[in-house]
């Protein structure tokens, strides 16, 4: 059974920890158990209910009426009303608890369930891109072990080969090259798996260069290709304290080279672009999308 801080089930549930303090006090939410040197920690179950509990109030419930709930009212009320977005916030908050749990067959379950009604494309939108955001935030806080992100990484890549090698690969003229790559420094590859896939499914060209790679042998590609345009995902501290450095290299290397970048990931939040007829900071993946596909 894993244990869990009351961080931590702020960070995964979204649900600031006074007011889980304040929940427990006045409806007797969850039960906390306690270390041998007087800790509090919550169990699995206790971050099923909160997230469960998140949901509902989402949906419009008051958290007096949701606190006298049993699991199995909870569970059938969200079975039975919940809107496509409410689904879906519910199945990225049951691929938490696969993640927390290594739990494949829970992890698999979400995702066949999810497919059955709709396209590769919808699942990268709706689930796994916004699921990666979120594995992003809890990674920069500690919520998860690197085991953790290594477990359901490797699943959701696993998934995201299988569909990529299902596309034909089609060059034609007018298509827009994308260059899909990650800095020296960053690891965290699966985002750009899945525009790999949208983007060749809108049917343009894709070049996947995967992790660290440094500015220079972008500088090559470019020398070889022409115009191009460099996607990347930036969410590691060290690119973090560094991106100043980082975009300044850039625009030193690639000025009047007709390229452009796009970058997204937690690493980017509240930071400003230097030149943004070069560089463009997107608020998410699904605005790369929208902006580039």
């Amino acid at each position: 059974m894993a244990e869990f801080s009351i961080k931590d089930l702020e960070s995964l549930s979204g649900i600031k920890a006074h007011t889980i303090r304040m929940w427990e006090q006045r409806y007797e939410l969850l039960n906390p158990k306690r270390t041998d040197t007087n800790i509090r920690f919550y169990c699995d179950n206790d971050l099923k209910r909160i997230l469960n509990v998140t949901l509902l109030c989402k949906m419009g419930y008051r958290i007096s009426k949701v606190a006298g709930m049993s699991e199995k009212e909870m569970s059938e009320i969200i079975a039975e009303n919940a809107s496509e977005e409410s689904e879906e916030s519910h199945l990225l908050n049951i691929m938490k608890l696969a993640m927390l749990n290594y739990d494949e067959l829970l992890f698999n379950n979400v995702m066949d369930r999810f497919l059955a009604d709709h396209d590769v494309e919808q699942a990268f939108k709706s689930i796994f891109i916004p699921f990666l955001s979120q594995i992003g935030v809890l990674w920069l806080t500690n919520s998860i072990c690197p085991a953790q992100e290594h477990f359901v990484s490797n699943l959701i890549r696993q998934k995201v080969y299988t569909y990529v090698d299902a596309l034909p690969v089609e060059e034609n003229e007018n298509q827009k090259t994308f260059v899909l790559y990650l800095p020296e420094g960053e690891m965290h590859d699966l985002g750009l798996l899945m525009l790999h896939y949208v983007f060749r499914f809108a049917g343009h060209r894709t070049i996947f260069l995967g992790q660290n790679v440094p500015v220079e042998d972008l500088s090559q590609v470019s020398d070889r290709l022409g115009e191009l345009v460099f996607v990347s995902f930036l969410t590691s501290c060290h690119v973090k304290n560094d991106i100043e450095k980082y975009f300044t290299h850039l625009v030193d290397t690639f000025t009047d080279s007709g390229c452009t970048f796009h970058f997204t990931g937690a690493a980017t939040n509240e930071k400003e672009s230097p030149r943004k007829d070069l560089i463009s900071i997107h608020e998410n993946a699904e605005s790369i999308i929208s902006s580039l596909a």
